[in-house]
């Protein structure tokens, strides 16, 4: 029976997952497209991962700067046991860990791990953050293999980055057939997507119940895909963790301004055709868009990939009316954002407000009080965050709201994780990106004093997780009662922290003023 499996998966690998023997052996032989990949059993018998198989031709030569491509068949059996190499990018973040080879431009792999059970199960998609220039699935922090355990099938990819996968020219516009260049990172993950609708069955996952989820940069993308109408179809539920494209950070230009700052870069470097930037070796590139004063790639509004901005495509109710799941952390902003590193007072910072929201500074104030020394720099910290990721995901949250269709829920990560061992610096408290650990039950991959109140956390926001994929609602037996966000329940938010509750929205009124004040530059 064992061997007729084998045969049938070669044959028809998308239909026939349900039957595979998962668990029959150290590593298992699986089909796509493609070809055969083989993977590796972990140590507990649980879990098969799949690390490093390719969904798109390498965007290398005349494929820089192109939509992915068809990977190229391959015959035999090709090994799936280590990560493939990270997108081009500069060492930006130092919390960032990989167990990667390096960076490349060869970079469009995905990584699959599936549950050692039969029958067809919920998928997840992570999208990993770094403010589109940095970031790779290869992190240890996000390590699929303790979701899965929970009965769900996880897959992660790299995207392109930085000037590689968002770097937008007229001479691209031109050829692309769609009127539309830079977007190439977000089109990486709508391949990947297509890629899952197309072979994920054969790895015991249901192409019919997938759920996108990211951090930061990988939120603004869950929203991007929400909004895109070329993802239609390909996931059933969002999650986002910390951003979106509904405010001004990261805000996607016109592919105008784009183009006119991808020419001026080309002209600065002296590569003025495309041709001739095609042939600059990938490092040179990434040296000179790494230099200081260099603008920084980002998406843009394309007509293609986004046919308007992500708000007016809400707005409309164009969308994937899907349920979401979305949040942010408790300190998510820096008040050295604001005051270049200073820590605020009352005085300097009333006048910072003064500066930077004029006539609306009182109003302001009366939002982010500033009392005293404490209290001051508590209200410039709770305002840095609320602009820098706050006001977007609560945007994306009310806007899917108005016109989605779907239900939601929304959460607020309050745990502060311990500092590490011999540390006398401050708590950063529950900073940008500090939940990550938590949702993939991967606290060992940091070197900290982890408490037992952080794992049951973990336990808890993983398990929130798995059930919303497999159902659309993060509820389930035992656990704390999360109530779905809308008017009709006062905005219910839930606190994940070591003693987790829902409880109405505090802070509505500080979301409206800022969403009613124009953009500033305050960051």
């Amino acid at each position: 029976m064992k061997t007729l499996c084998r045969m049938l998966c070669l044959l028809v690998p998308i239909t026939l997952a349900v039957v595979r023997p998962l668990g029959a052996a150290d590593s298992e032989t699986v089909g796509t497209e493609a070809g055969q990949v083989q993977g590796a059993l972990s140590s507990d018998g649980k879990v098969h991962a799949f690390k490093g198989i390719p969904f798109a031709a390498p965007p290398v030569g005349d494929l820089r700067w192109k939509a992915p491509q068809p990977v190229a068949a391959w015959t035999g059996v090709r090994p799936a046991t280590e990560f493939g190499a990270r997108c081009m990018q500069a060492r930006v973040y130092n919390d960032m860990i990989f167990r990667d080879q390096g960076p490349s431009e060869d970079c469009l792999y995905l990584n699959v791990w599936t549950p050692s059970t039969t029958g067809r199960l919920p998928v997840m998609v992570w999208i990993y953050g770094g403010g589109f220039s940095a970031g790779a699935a290869s992190e240890p922090r996000q390590d699929g293999e303790r979701l899965a355990e929970k009965g769900v099938v996880v897959v992660s990819m790299n995207y392109r980055l930085g000037v590689f996968g968002f770097f937008s020219h007229p001479e691209l516009t031109k050829e692309s057939g769609h009127n539309a260049s830079g977007n190439y990172g977000l089109l990486d993950q709508l391949a990947a997507l297509q890629w899952v609708h197309k072979n994920i069955a054969a790895f015991g996952g249901d192409p019919g119940k997938v759920t996108i989820f990211g951090e930061s940069a990988g939120s603004f993308s869950v929203s991007a895909l929400m909004a895109t109408p070329l993802a239609k179809g390909l996931f059933q539920r969002a999650i986002g963790e910390s951003g979106a494209f509904f405010g001004n950070t990261l805000r996607a230009k016109s592919v105008a301004d784009s183009e006119a700052a991808g020419r001026k870069f080309a002209e600065s470097i002296d590569a003025p055709s495309l041709a001739a930037l095609r042939a600059l070796p990938a490092d040179k590139l990434q040296e000179a868009a790494g230099k200081p004063g260099t603008i920084r790639f980002r998406p843009n509004i394309d007509g293609y990939y986004f046919p308007e901005d992500a708000p007016a495509l809400f707005k409309s109710g164009k969308q994937s009316h899907v349920p979401l799941l979305a949040g942010w952390n408790a300190d998510e902003g820096n008040y050295a954002s604001i005051f270049a590193g200073a820590a605020p007072t009352p005085a300097n910072y009333i006048s910072r407000l003064h500066t930077l929201f004029g006539d609306q500074a009182e109003a302001i104030l009366k939002l982010y009080p500033a009392a005293s020394d404490e209290q001051t720099r508590r209200s410039a910290q709770d305002l840095a965050g609320d602009q820098f990721i706050g006001l977007s995901t609560w945007k994306w949250l009310e806007m899917h709201l108005a016109t989605g269709n779907s239900r939601e829920f929304r959460y607020e990560f309050d745990d502060a994780p311990p500092a590490a061992k011999g540390s006398t610096a401050p708590s950063r408290g529950a900073y940008h990106s500090a939940e990550i650990e938590f949702v993939f039950e991967a606290l060992p991959s940091k070197d900290l004093p982890w408490r037992p109140e952080d794992e049951k956390l973990s336990d808890l926001i993983s398990t929130y997780w798995t059930n919303f994929a497999k159902k659309g609602d993060p509820n389930g037996p035992g656990l704390p009662r999360w109530s779905a966000y809308s008017p009709h329940g006062q905005y219910q938010v839930m606190h994940l922290s070591a003693t987790p509750q829902a409880a109405p929205d505090q802070h509505r009124a500080r979301y409206e003023l800022l969403d009613s004040l124009p953009p500033t530059d305050s960051r």
